[in-house]
């Protein structure tokens, strides 16, 4: 049962691959809200289960126990057919791999989406040039992938994640391959998703300078939700870690 206001909940959600001595128990029994409105980042040591989990909320993997709850739906109650349309309508990626197709324009690349859903084409390239203008790419729309630069494809991937205005915006360490300024802006556009309508954004990322983007932090470790702290807090704690790494030396 989503508590009033949560666009998503997890209780003791667990995931493990592989079997006998390779099996890798990703989650352990994770326990999570997030509330319609709001930013929540999924920070944590590689390897801790932050993107299994995102994975997961996309209706990407299936889990193997516990209670989920993502925009008043179960993913795993659907048919495969049934999570594909499910997650077209509802859902924006943006992964570490940008994911662009190489023979076609990037303005084509970012109406992927609204094409898909049925959109026409016309209408479909005009939204996409707006965005790429707000991400900082006007005068870029007819270039190819492989002759942007990795900052610049990521904005690509951002701009086709973001042109479908979906309802939860899932992002794998998305300021990644993007210089200080230009993270700043692409968060703001991110934060701005968040705070229009019934809308949700879960992102990991490992860069403290985009932790004040997020009204909450989720700590990871081993598979669990060790604790949520608010951005000042994480910070703080981060801080106090490297003191206390600098005293030992």
């Amino acid at each position: 049962m989503t508590a009033a206001g949560a666009s998503i909940s997890c209780r003791g959600i667990t995931k493990t691959f592989g079997s006998g001595d390779a099996t890798v128990r990703a989650l352990r029994g994770v326990d999570l809200e997030a509330r319609y409105g709001e930013v929540m980042a999924l920070v944590g040591p590689s390897g801790c289960g932050k993107t299994t989990l995102i994975s997961i909320l996309a209706g990407l993997l299936q889990r193997d126990k516990g209670d989920l709850s993502v925009l008043g739906d179960d993913p795993s109650l659907m048919s495969s057919h049934q999570r594909t349309q499910w997650r077209g309508r509802n859902v924006g990626f943006i992964f570490q791999q940008f994911n662009l197709i190489p023979q076609v324009s990037v303005v084509e690349n970012v109406a992927v989406p609204l094409l898909l859903q049925g959109t026409r084409r016309r209408e479909a390239l005009e939204r996409s040039a707006a965005l790429l203008a707000e991400v900082g790419l006007r005068g870029r729309e007819q270039s190819r992938p492989n002759k942007l630069s990795g900052g610049q494809q990521q904005r690509v991937a951002i701009a086709r994640a973001l042109v479908s205005n979906p309802r939860l915006l899932v992002c794998d360490e998305p300021t990644s391959a993007l210089d200080g300024a230009t993270g700043q802006r692409v968060m703001g556009l991110i934060r701005d998703i968040a705070t229009h309508g019934e809308r949700v954004v879960v992102l990991v990322t490992h860069d403290e300078r985009i932790y004040h983007f997020a009204d909450r932090i989720a700590h990871l470790d081993d598979g669990m939700v060790t604790h949520v702290s608010t951005p000042a807090e994480a910070l703080a704690e981060s801080a106090a870690r490297m003191g206390d790494a600098a005293g030992r030396r």
